[in-house]
């Protein structure tokens, strides 16, 4: 069920209704979100609401596990069923695939022939990332003493609980689950309104206008043929999907967040202006934030993090970010995307290491300076997404290879409003940081017709820019 839709219209109305009459009732209203979360996740394919029910139980019982165990083997162990459990369930159903080719082709390679590994087509269910990682940060949790363990149909509503459920954003027990424990105790008169409609209806317009506008105007026709293109239709086109894929994302955890608000609930932050960092670590620090936050606590620090010498943690970064990399799909493009990164994260920190060690600041903070930073870390980010996005890694190699190519041929694809758009999209980013709280301050001091004139005319705007249809979210297939 995409959330730009009438269906989802309907479906949340009915969800927002039950939600505040059963909200005294603590049982019935969880068994109620379970059940529309359910519903939610059944749009797609019913058959994969098992595999989501699987995933619950295999949370709850790593947790019960680790929990109970009286000594800390037992901990452990509990801990590493619930690892191969999740971890297995995301292996075949996101990388069996991916696997077997690999394996096949690098032995083909080596002269050795035969199919070793059956090839069978697998079906990406979606969301299972999200849902996975975020049981295994709930074991991990209780595994480390950082939260207790909570009732079966507490950790089934967090682990299912719709607005996060396809594509994040991942959100941590510590997080959820108290809400989910003191729900009843939530008043709907107040309910932060204002705060949900900016992120709903501002989420839309990313989503659907912005987004959608760019992907057909100039990303699609590009990537999908990219041996017709020249360098500045790809230069245009590889901005345009960065453009494309922050208000496409961010649009979405826009509209997740505010429909959480509604119902009563807060979700962590996912952005953060993104495209104004000045290094790699930075634009990890503001880009899907729950993703890095979770990869930074779940697999850098306990590879070591940044203890030991350096050489250690320049490994530590590598594996993070290649492995991050390959979550995000499984395809080598994206182990490739990972360890650009990688390798730019590992880079800014010897710079930056060698400057403090001559006693200067780690990184210059004049404006040239800073304006440098923003501009350098931007071109490697987005040289990054050419692999993120190509549909092959040969198609990647012939993007890069035309871009450093093919600047006198004709253009025909780079276009006025196409350029305001990437440019405006970008520019969004630097708008005053206190601009959503002034505009939601507005909103609230609006009489209750003129509110609903505001969203109507919201609504009109997102209608008639954006496209017949809604594409799928970008993140819906990680």
């Amino acid at each position: 069920m995409l959330f730009p839709t009438t269906d989802f219209a309907i479906f949340f109305g009915i969800v927002f209704l039950g939600n505040w009459l059963l909200r005294p009732f603590k049982t019935p209203w969880k068994l109620f979100i379970l059940l529309a979360s359910y519903v939610f996740y059944a749009w797609w394919d019913w058959r994969f609401v098992f595999l989501l029910a699987a995933s619950t139980i295999c949370t709850a019982t790593g947790g019960y596990l680790v929990d109970r165990a009286s000594t800390e083997r037992g901990r452990r162990a509990g801990l590493i069923a619930t690892l191969v459990a999740e971890l297995g369930l995301l292996g075949w159903f996101k990388y069996y695939g991916f696997f077997s080719v690999s394996v096949d082709n690098g032995l083909h390679k080596l002269g050795v022939h035969g199919t070793f590994l059956p090839l069978m087509s697998v079906t990406l269910p979606v969301g299972i990332s999200f849902f996975t990682f975020m049981g295994l940060s709930y074991v991990f949790d209780i595994y480390r003493r950082k939260l207790r363990r909570a009732k079966f149909l507490d950790v089934a509503v967090f682990v299912a609980f719709f607005p996060h459920l396809v594509a994040g954003p991942i959100v941590r027990g510590a997080d959820l689950l108290p809400q989910v424990e003191s729900a009843e105790q939530r008043d709907p008169r107040q309910l932060e309104f204002p705060e949900a409609a900016y992120l709903i209806f501002g989420g839309l317009f990313k989503k659907v206008v912005i987004s959608s506008y760019v992907s057909t105007a100039i990303v699609t026709p590009v990537y999908n043929n990219p041996s017709l293109h020249s360098a500045p239709e790809i230069l245009l086109a590889t901005y345009g999907f960065a453009v494309q894929i922050y208000c496409d994302f961010s649009g979405y955890t826009d509209i997740a967040i505010g429909c959480a608000l509604l119902l009563g609930f807060r979700f962590p932050q996912n952005f953060n202006a993104p495209y104004t960092a000045t290094s790699l670590q930075d634009f990890w620090r503001r880009w899907h934030m729950t993703l890095s936050s979770w990869l930074r606590d779940y697999l850098y620090i306990p590879l070591g993090g940044n203890r030991g010498k350096r050489s250690q943690m320049y490994r530590n970064i590598m594996i993070t970010m290649l492995l991050g990399g390959l979550w995000h799909g499984a395809a080598w493009t994206f182990v490739i995307w990972g360890g650009i990164h990688g390798l730019g994260q590992t880079v800014g920190h010897f710079r930056r290491s060698r400057r403090e060690a001559r006693g200067l600041a780690a990184q210059p903070t004049g404006p040239l300076a800073v304006a440098w930073q923003r501009f350098a870390t931007f071109q490697v980010v987005c040289f990054a997404w050419i692999f993120f996005r190509a549909n092959t890694f040969n198609d990647a190699l012939t993007l890069v290879g035309r871009l450093f190519t093919t600047w006198g041929q004709a253009a025909p694809l780079v276009r006025w409003p196409v350029v305001l758009a990437v440019v405006g999209a970008l520019g969004m980013q630097y708008l005053p940081r206190d601009l959503p709280a002034r505009a939601q301050a507005a909103f609230a001091s609006l009489g209750l017709v003129a509110k609903g004139a505001v969203l109507a005319g919201c609504l009109l705007v997102i209608t008639t820019l954006g496209p017949p249809g809604v594409a799928p979210f970008i993140y819906y297939r990680f």
